[in-house]
């Protein structure tokens, strides 16, 4: 954890609007000040929950904080992580199907390039999904240095001061190592919000997944290929994922891509 991101964490939890710089010795306004605002003031301040959306061009570039794009009702809801693939989309129509509370996207990105770490979605297309949804976004630059659970752990507080949170959401399907390690390094994270958390595709079959997909008003595309793993000409970027892409993809290949051969985008069919 960053020394800033410490000071701010500890201040906001304490429900201060503002922490000593250690190096400067100034006064620094939390998310907590800048909420009270109501509004980006256009400066470029270190702990905008706006994403610096007022900001001019030329004073772009600085390191930002977690911030929310839409309204949620103050009362309990899932958080969703979203890459804007296949697998989040599908962890999504099962939440939408159980109906249990309402639902937030919570996606990851690298700041300075905006692009969503291997899925290579940008986030301008991620906030177009949401759009298309509905749903309220709780966007998470990542940078350098401050380490990923530090970055969610933020995240997660602003997004409970305006509600409750029930449960981390993830499409996982059947990735025994991957679970372990969400169980053990960001189980802590949702037990600090009373929160637990919730694989809903957890070892569905993949002919159920690929029927819904395929039932879903969405278009589905390959949005990034590790060549070394798939081999040959078989993926492209922008390929259609269907059902012929999966009868020609060798047997040494994920149907889903669950080993990182490749990743996917969803496109939302207009209505």
């Amino acid at each position: 954890m960053s020394a800033y991101d410490a000071l701010h964490q500890a201040a906001c939890s304490a429900g201060n609007r503002t922490y000593r710089d250690p190096e400067s010795g100034y006064r620094v306004f939390t998310a907590l000040a800048h909420e009270a605002r109501g509004s980006c003031c256009g400066f470029g301040c270190r702990h905008c929950p706006y994403g610096h959306s007022d900001v001019p061009a030329h004073r772009r570039g600085k390191p930002r904080d977690p911030f929310l794009l839409g309204s949620v009702p103050d009362c309990g809801h899932d958080v969703l992580f979203w890459s804007g693939g296949k697998d989040s989309y599908l962890a999504l129509q099962a939440l939408q199907a159980a109906q249990a509370r309402p639902v937030v996207l919570l996606t990851t990105f690298e700041d300075r390039s905006e692009i969503v770490a291997q899925q290579q979605i940008h986030i301008k297309q991620i906030i177009e999904q949401r759009e298309a949804l509905g749903l309220p976004l709780l966007l998470v630059p990542l940078q350098p240095g401050p380490d990923y659970t530090t970055r969610l752990a933020l995240a997660l507080g602003l997004l409970s001061r305006r509600c409750s949170i029930t449960r981390l959401v993830f499409g996982d399907l059947h990735l025994e190592h991957i679970r372990h390690w969400r169980e053990v390094n960001l189980g802590p994270v949702a037990r600090a919000y009373n929160a637990t958390l919730h694989l809903p595709l957890w070892h569905t079959p993949y002919a159920t997944l690929a029927a819904q997909l395929d039932a879903a008003p969405i278009d589905c595309v390959v949005s990034a290929v590790d060549h070394q793993r798939v081999g040959g000409d078989v993926l492209q970027v922008g390929d259609a994922y269907n059902s012929a892409l999966r009868a020609r993809l060798p047997d040494s290949v994920d149907a889903f891509g669950e080993n990182g051969e490749f990743h996917t985008m969803v496109r939302m069919q207009p209505q």
